[in-house]
């Protein structure tokens, strides 16, 4: 069986267009016709997943495998960005094989700082700088431009409690260097993660192999997408490693061995969320196969959310079936554990019957851009009507017309303006090769269930 060697990034490490054909970067979002839908998608495996399996398949005690692994610009950066740390990546199709980091409890060593791209993926800019603190060599992150706006502070601050040096000018934000020795204490550090849950799991994620482990305590007045940090716990447990999170906003990780696995990726769960949402807007059925009955995903509350705006969902074995009639109904829903379905929750309230007020999401702010000034930016240029609140939007429905919808490099907001662009006609979005960050293939897999009916 032939693998693939991800190569040290040499060139651009992700495609720069969906996988299936090269694309406009002005691409005119198609209607969905006057058919009902009746589709299968087959939605490719969970980027949060395929990069945490990563993290802790090169911290492990022996070689691993990642099955049904994504393959998107933000997987691509975490894969590479481990290379350059010293772990080894081998790909065939969707199956990755990983060889731990070489270099662990290494003294530091007189050699020149290692250079790590992170893209515009939280996940390769809150989950490595821990484990660079590991190696004996210094570490320099950075990344695109839009991503030096990303909040840093609060890793690494908390690196720097456990004994890390970082050097960052004080700004709080990419780009900054980590320089370990080899090893790092651990013990008891405060993080107030009300900016992204990320900071909390990119902590945890590491922390078995901290000479202490790690106490962990959330010091802010709110915590967004807790899914993901219970996401986060689960796949620690299931490696062997000992979390204790009994008590409210507090982490314990006891300090030991990480276990090789073999694991198998769930579907991503919010990357289907547009394609079930095409349902209420064009009517029929879509049908995504491998949904999971128990998950940690925060995808996994999408049949709840859509049956409150009209869609009728079954799940069975594995597959949901989301239909509606093009109907849809507003709801007042906080999404304060699934901010990343805030985008797509907005687009489908613009075509509503009746308003949505969006709570609990304030820190979308700080995602790939200003999630909430984005959404009610371009929805009023189409002609929409949309109110920001200090923690989410509400969104009144009005006539819409077409126009450009950018998406400021965001890739959920492509896929918003994909799904208005099924009823509004004239609808163009700007650089819908965004979605390569975790869906490469959207525009082919968007087409096909347009096709299908």
């Amino acid at each position: 069986m032939s693998s693939e060697h991800l190569r040290p990034l040499s060139t651009d490490p992700a495609p720069a267009v969906p996988t299936g054909a090269r694309v406009s970067p002005d691409w005119p979002a198609p209607l969905a016709g006057s058919r009902p839908l009746d589709a299968v998608v087959e939605v490719p495996g969970s980027k949060s997943l395929t990069n945490r399996y990563l993290v802790l398949a090169a911290l492990a005690d022996g070689p691993g495998r990642l099955r049904g692994a994504l393959a998107s610009r933000d997987t691509l950066l975490m894969a590479r960005a481990l290379e350059h740390l010293g772990a080894t990546v081998l790909r065939d199709g969707t199956d990755w094989s990983v060889e731990p980091l070489t270099g662990l409890g290494s003294a530091r060593l007189p050699s020149a700082p290692v250079d790590i791209d992170c893209g515009l993926a939280g996940t390769v800019m809150r989950f490595l700088p821990p484990v660079a603190a590991l190696l004996g060599r210094p570490v320099r992150f950075d990344g695109d431009e839009q991503a030096r706006a990303r909040p840093m502070g609060p890793v690494l601050q908390a690196l720097r409690d456990l004994g890390a040096d970082v050097s960052d000018d004080g700004r709080g934000t990419l780009p900054f260097t980590v320089t370990g020795t080899g090893s790092l204490d651990g013990g008891l550090v405060d993080v107030d993660a009300s900016g992204s849950s990320q900071f909390i799991s990119g902590l945890l994620l590491a922390a078995a192999r901290f000479e202490r482990g790690v106490t962990l305590r959330h010091t802010g007045r709110t915590l967004p997408s807790l899914p993901h940090i219970e996401m986060t716990v689960a796949v620690l447990r299931a490696a062997g490693v000992h979390v204790d999170d009994s008590r409210p906003d507090i982490w314990q990780v006891s300090p030991g061995p990480v276990a090789a696995r073999d694991v198998r990726v769930e579907p991503d769960l919010s990357n289907a969320a547009p394609f079930l949402c095409a349902a209420l807007v064009a009517g029929g059925t879509v049908r995504v196969p491998g949904w999971p009955r128990r998950t940690t995903q925060p995808g996994a509350l999408l049949p709840d959310l859509l049956a409150s705006m009209g869609a009728r969902c079954e799940l069975d074995g594995d597959v949901l079936a989301v239909s509606g009639t093009g109907a849809v109904h507003g709801i007042d829903v906080d999404l304060k554990a699934a901010g990343e379905l805030a985008p797509t929750v907005a687009a489908l309230a613009t075509l509503a019957d009746s308003p949505t007020r969006l709570r609990g999401i304030g820190h979308i702010r700080g995602h790939e851009t200003d999630r909430l000034a984005a959404l009610a930016t371009e929805i009023t240029r189409l002609g929409g009507q949309v109110e920001q609140t200090a923690d989410g939007l509400v969104i009144t429905p009005r006539p819409l017309h077409g126009g450009r919808f950018e998406t400021y490099h965001d890739h959920r907001m492509a896929t918003a303006g994909a799904l208005i662009g099924l009823r509004v006609p004239g609808v163009t979005v700007v650089d819908i090769a965004t979605t390569a960050k975790t869906l490469p293939d959207f525009v082919a897999m968007w087409t096909a269930m347009l096709a299908r009916r």
